[in-house]
């Protein structure tokens, strides 16, 4: 099983310009080690359709990397996502799902068939043809750079820990830059950034 930071510090440390979406239990832990103007936090009320936002962003920036830093219990909750992903064609989407069992934010509740849900399997019968699985950090650290290089859709599921991220709130108390202003600002702003220049 990886830590949390086992998951991120990686993937962090690589990171170069791609658009890097998280939700609920990986979004603060994301925020300490990256502050990026592509860097999207989609938390506050849409629960479950992070890897959607990640997916139109994917569409919309064909010649851009997205990664999209999806939770179990999210990814539970849109599932047809899967499906969608590869009826698009993209090939510019990593999809993460941090496998925890837990609805972390909002105070540990187990998911639903927590003990018997296969993401990799049904990412595979979904049509994802690159699917990896981790528990342990050093075949993760080997194969990260395989994952970021080569054309998606990739799916990527990553056993963590549980761990005891609160509520996310949007104000000067957050410590992510990208959660102390409100989502519609960092939208904004974060549209500026991907369409400079064209």
């Amino acid at each position: 099983m990886l830590s949390r930071h086992q998951l991120l510090e990686p993937l962090a440390r690589r990171r170069t310009d791609e658009v890097v979406v998280t939700t609920m239990s990986v979004v603060r832990p994301w925020g300490k080690l990256s502050d990026h103007d592509l860097d999207f936090a989609s938390a506050d009320s849409a629960m479950g359709h992070a890897a959607d936002l990640a997916l139109g962003i994917a569409m919309a920036c064909p010649d851009r990397k997205v990664i999209c830093l999806n939770g179990d219990g999210s990814m539970l909750m849109s599932l047809g996502t899967l499906a969608t992903v590869i009826e698009s064609g993209v090939d510019n989407l990593i999809l993460f799902v941090a496998v925890n069992r837990s609805y972390e934010i909002t105070g540990n509740q187990p998911i639903p068939a927590a003990r018997q849900i296969d993401f990799a399997a049904m990412a595979r019968a979904a049509g994802f043809e690159r699917v990896y699985e981790f528990d342990a950090v050093e075949a993760y650290d080997r194969a990260l750079d395989e994952i970021l290089r080569a054309p998606g859709p990739t799916f990527v599921c990553a056993h963590t820990d549980q761990g005891t991220e609160g509520p996310i709130g949007r104000s000067d108390d957050e410590e992510a830059r990208y959660l102390k202003v409100s989502l519609a600002e960092w939208s904004h702003n974060m549209r500026r950034v991907l369409t400079a220049g064209r």
